[in-house]
């Protein structure tokens, strides 16, 4: 018979009982008062039974008290099954999923998870199913989310470059005005076509279905020009049948007349033909700046068009012009009777905290 291993010295019967009665966990406290029943002299035949359990077993706590405390004695989470994953895995998973598929190199031009799992067996001899794929991709923090539209000629660095420059040609616009910055009002503006051959959007519906939702084929039309300055809360629009010129100086007048009283609105709007033509009359109270071309990222108008777009204006049929330019009115109004949900999706930090 092997001899029986010896409880470290540096604790006692007393101490035990006393660490068994401040201890949350009573599999913890069980053993404790079966090694206290050691350290009084009692045999490991005897510690067992206290225990409930085997020899081997009062064996193994000894082993686990002598190496590291009373500690030793809270059962510890299972580890569970090796991951199939390392970090090195992940990490690799995680560049590819940034750096995105190269069509003629992996055939694709968005990843699903079938091609990661692909991707994963050939690069690594790794088999992981698009179940558990899903699980690890999402624990890195990606999302199946929706790509936001990018003009292909737009110039490298424009966007970074404007946002950047933007608090000084402010200042610049300000001191022009004789004016200070708290002075000045940030607006965006653009115009948003709506007709009667109209979007779809998604929707809830059962799994495994697909929802069916109004469209026209029809092409009557009309146009929103439309203004907000996020900072107020506030907008000016017209709807209009034209995009031109004419449509353009009276929004500008519209605009002009929803600038505070003693401030110096600063409209920020794409380069299209009608917004900087020599014809364009601005009115006294309001700067053009015009947006770096093809970067419609920066203006907030687009987010407001997709807000109206997917909350009142798609998954309709118009009965005919008039029935467009009421329901636009009214998506219009609802809009800026919301000065709070202008401000959310409108406030921009580059624009409005410097």
């Amino acid at each position: 018979m092997p001899r029986a291993i010896a409880l470290r010295s540096d604790f006692s019967a007393t101490e035990l009982r006393r660490l068994a009665r401040r201890s949350k966990d009573a599999t913890q406290a069980r053993r404790l008062l079966a090694l206290a029943a050691i350290y009084d002299g009692g045999t490991r035949s005897e510690a067992a039974r206290l225990g409930n359990v085997t020899l081997q077993i009062v064996r193994d706590w000894v082993v686990r008290f002598n190496a590291e405390g009373p500690e030793a004695l809270i059962d510890r989470k299972a580890p569970g099954p090796t991951p199939l994953l390392s970090d090195t895995h992940r990490q690799a998973l995680a560049a590819q999923i940034d750096n995105g598929p190269i069509p003629a190199i992996h055939g694709v031009v968005r990843w699903r998870l079938c091609d990661l799992g692909q991707w994963l067996w050939e690069e690594f001899g790794v088999s992981v199913s698009p179940q558990t794929l899903s699980r690890e991709v999402r624990a890195l923090g990606f999302r199946k989310l929706s790509a936001r539209p990018r003009h292909h000629a737009q110039a490298t660095g424009a966007i970074e470059a404007f946002k950047k420059n933007f608090p000084a040609t402010l200042a610049g616009i300000a001191r022009e005005q004789g004016i200070g910055l708290d002075a000045v009002e940030i607006w965006f503006a653009d115009e948003a076509r709506v007709g009667q051959k109209n979007g779809i959007t998604r929707r809830w519906a059962r799994r495994g279905t697909r929802p069916a939702a109004p469209q026209d084929q029809r092409y009557a039309s009309t146009y929103i020009f439309g203004a907000v300055c996020p900072q107020k809360g506030k907008g000016a629009a017209l709807v209009l049948p034209f995009c031109n010129t004419a449509a353009m100086n009276l929004h500008l007048a519209e605009i002009s007349e929803l600038v505070s009283p003693g401030k110096h609105a600063v409209l920020l709007l794409d380069q299209a033909g009608w917004h900087l033509s020599g014809d364009v009359t601005v009115p006294e109270n309001i700067n053009l700046l015009p947006l770096p071309p093809k970067c419609p990222e920066l203006n907030v108008m687009e987010n407001i068009w997709q807000f109206m777009r997917d909350n009142w204006l798609s998954n309709r049929v118009f009965r005919d012009h008039d029935d467009i330019v009421a329901l636009c009115c009214h998506a219009w109004n609802r809009l800026v009777d919301q000065p709070w949900r202008i401000m959310s999706i409108g406030i921009r930090n580059w624009a409005h905290e410097f």
